[in-house]
């Protein structure tokens, strides 16, 4: 297998546990990546990685780095919820998960800093990640596959395969029909520490809770919190992992959904400040503990993301080429299914290339067939969560009367109401 080179553009998540599998494998396995440095901009808050996302992460990492991640994960509550409510946080309807204290059974999600992952991944590869390098195109053969760079260096490699995000430019060349569809529907994420002056900025009858409030306009507000397990920084001296956590404190997530139109400027235009500055302006009249959120939140975290969503490709015709995530099948954050559908891209398609070379059979059957293969559960992913995104941005007026108001008046009666302590 060491005869077979594969270049990995992007060192995101599906990225570096493709790596993992394919070097611990014997491929020989570089990961070229456009940013400077490892944190040189945010990579995301708290993802729920579930049963098909451990999976893949238990198959593909080293497993001192698979436990470490398990110990990094928020601690596995009894009975957690995810709630749906109006914007003073009246219930609408809840659901209910059952989780598994001790930990062990890996069918039950839990919760990660996506960051903390990322860098746990990066352990074991630092000689086969290559920072600031921006790729710009690439050209196939039969043979293999040529790699340029913006600072006109290039490489070759047995295949390459696109893990460089929503705006990948390899997509853009091989697949130029399929650029994803604009659902016209922009967010705002924030990060807020947990622990503030002595207490929780979360109630305690949220504790185990994701909420996300609906409010008017089709504006609405989810947060949830980031418990780690155990403390990032302790955690990787336990495990003897040199890279640095960047991340140290439990925190809560929240985003912002909202209309494009209502954004007063450009995406790109909006500074951190900016965005924060405005999503207190459109909270004002939402309960106050999401107000508080935002207030007190690290300005530094806040950022403006564009939700997108992928188009299936009818016919793959390129050889020793194929791709990954958010490259091909980026989707609505409704569902938390984007970062494990990404992981679970890496687990297969590291399965059918070893097989192929086991099995004596070329790179582009393996191909095929984790096109084949993936193609199936990932789009379909993708339309669950456009459905779901639909649901929570629902414009009958009797129906939105019904559930920011009659709804929550009626479970009022029995539910207690959600106080700021």
């Amino acid at each position: 297998m060491s005869t077979i080179s594969v270049a990995i553009c992007g060192a995101g998540l599906s990225g570096l546990c493709l790596a993992h599998s394919l070097l611990r494998a014997g491929f020989d396995v570089q990961v070229y990546e456009r940013d400077l440095a490892p944190h040189a901009r945010r990579q995301g808050y708290r993802i729920t990685i579930d049963e098909h996302g451990i999976a893949a992460l238990q198959r593909c990492l080293p497993p001192q780095l698979f436990k470490l991640f398990l110990a990094t994960t928020s601690p596995i509550d009894e009975t957690s919820y995810f709630r749906v409510t109006n914007q003073e946080l009246g219930e609408i309807f809840r659901l209910t998960f059952k989780g598994d204290p001790s930990g062990t059974d890996l069918r039950t999600p839990r919760q990660i800093d996506r960051q903390t992952l990322r860098t746990i991944m990066l352990e074991g590869l630092q000689d086969r990640v290559h920072f600031g390098k921006e790729a710009i195109r690439a050209e196939t053969t039969s043979e293999g596959a040529t790699l340029y760079f913006s600072d006109g260096d290039y490489i070759h490699a047995s295949l390459v395969v696109g893990a460089d995000g929503v705006n990948s430019v390899l997509r853009k060349q091989f697949l130029p029909d399929y650029e994803p569809e604009d659902i016209n529907s922009w967010g705002i994420y924030g990060r807020t520490l947990l622990d503030q002056n002595e207490g929780s900025v979360v109630p305690s009858s949220l504790k185990t809770s994701g909420v996300f409030a609906m409010g008017p306009s089709n504006l609405g507000f989810f947060f949830t919190t980031m418990r780690f397990g155990e403390a990032p920084q302790t955690a990787f001296a336990r495990f003897g992992v040199n890279q640095i956590p960047p991340i140290t404190d439990d925190y809560v997530m929240w985003g912002l959904v909202l209309p494009k139109e209502q954004f007063p400027e450009p995406q790109g235009k909006l500074s951190s400040e900016m965005l924060q500055r405005f999503a207190q302006e459109i909270t004002q009249d939402f309960h106050p503990v999401l107000q508080r959120l935002v207030k007190q939140a690290d300005v530094d975290y806040t950022m403006a993301v564009k939700f997108r969503a992928g188009k299936k490709p009818t016919a793959w015709s390129v050889p020793r080429t194929t791709f990954m995530g958010d490259a091909l099948h980026v989707m609505p954050p409704t569902g938390s299914h984007g970062g494990n559908t990404a992981l679970r891209d890496a687990a297969l398609l590291a399965e059918k290339l070893e097989a192929a070379v086991i099995q004596s059979e070329s790179l582009e059957k393996a191909i095929g067939s984790y096109q084949e293969e993936m193609s199936k559960y990932a789009f379909r992913e993708v339309e669950t969560s456009k459905a779901m995104m639909k649901r929570f941005t629902i414009k009958n007026p009797l129906m939105r009367w019904a559930m920011l108001r009659a709804i929550p008046r009626i479970r009022s009666i029995t539910n207690k109401p959600i106080t700021t302590e």
